[in-house]
């Protein structure tokens, strides 16, 4: 009975054989997989099945192979709303991203007065939802009823009109900076906080200034999230679609239906019943924002070596 009762206590502690370990791994990652699975790998699955396939009143549904991208490739309408969002890239993430920089090195310096209320209060634009912001900008907006009418009337001047087709990318790109600067803020802040004390104690000691540690600590320091922020802002500006549709309404002449790639490719499949075309400009777009996001972490990652 002893040595029953041994071997049976040796078998319980016998290790797991290694398809118990693969079967145990698998209960935990298979929930996360399967959603994965359903909500990001079968959208683009079928994505992918309708860019190949083109559907006519006549004929019906036939394959087309790689005809549709070649009709996107070559069509001005996408590359217009394409070219928008490039030039919004260009000047907005930079802005963007320096004034989070700037506001990050304030609030780390500790000099700042209040500087737990100020970083609360950046940051507070970014939990307001993009609907909510766009719609209340661009009341704001509004030469004939908001914000930039009550200056015209009291100060007895025509601001120009932010609603307008010349000036309406310019006030995306603020409705955008205001959201998000306090979120890249909080990355940067947060990479400022885990710099070691020492590094300012051995500066401190040989003398050196806040610009001395800024340059020589706090930007190298920066690098990496800076370069996360980069990328965040070069796929959320790809994306551009909210703000864009939100004032579409407001300025229905300003903004068109191929304002932004995505706005162009939701009007294709709502407004114009063209599913096919529409699942071509999402994977268009989707393999040009991966190429531009790569190019810049390569650039990152090679500056940062």
């Amino acid at each position: 009975m002893a040595s029953a009762g041994l071997a049976t206590a040796m078998a319980r502690r016998r290790p797991p054989t290694r398809a118990g370990r693969s079967r145990a791994g698998w209960q935990f990652v298979g929930p996360f997989v399967a959603v994965f699975a359903l909500v990001f790998l079968a959208p683009i699955g079928y994505a992918l099945y309708l860019s190949v396939f083109r559907t006519r009143l006549i004929g019906g549904t036939t394959f087309v192979g790689a005809q549709n991208y070649a009709d996107v490739l070559t069509d001005p309408q996408f590359w217009s709303g394409f070219g928008r969002v490039a030039l919004f890239l260009a000047v907005q993430v930079p802005i963007m991203l320096f004034l989070a920089l700037l506001i990050a090195l304030a609030i780390d310096g500790g000099r700042l007065y209040g500087s737990a209320f100020f970083r609360i209060a950046v940051f507070l634009p970014y939990a307001v939802p993009a609907v909510v912001a766009t719609l209340m900008w661009g009341f704001m907006y509004g030469t004939r009823f908001g914000l930039v009418r009550d200056l015209n009337q009291a100060l007895g001047v025509a601001l120009p009109d932010p609603l307008s087709a010349d000036l309406i990318l310019a006030s995306i790109g603020n409705i955008v900076t205001w959201e998000f600067v306090g979120y890249n803020m909080l990355i940067l802040y947060s990479a400022l906080r885990v710099v070691p004390p020492s590094l300012y104690e051995a500066a401190e000691i040989d003398g050196a200034g806040q610009l001395r540690i800024i340059r020589a600590i706090k930007l190298p320091a920066l690098r990496g999230p800076l370069l996360i922020a980069t990328i965040f802002s070069i796929i959320g500006s790809f994306q551009l679609f909210t703000e864009p549709s939100i004032l579409k309404t407001l300025a229905p002449n300003s903004i068109t239906t191929y304002f932004t790639p995505n706005l162009y490719a939701y009007s294709l499949s709502f407004n114009g019943q063209q599913y096919n075309t529409a699942a071509t400009v999402a994977i268009v777009m989707g393999v040009l924002t991966m190429i531009v996001a790569y190019l810049v972490q390569l650039r990152g990652t090679r500056k940062a070596g």
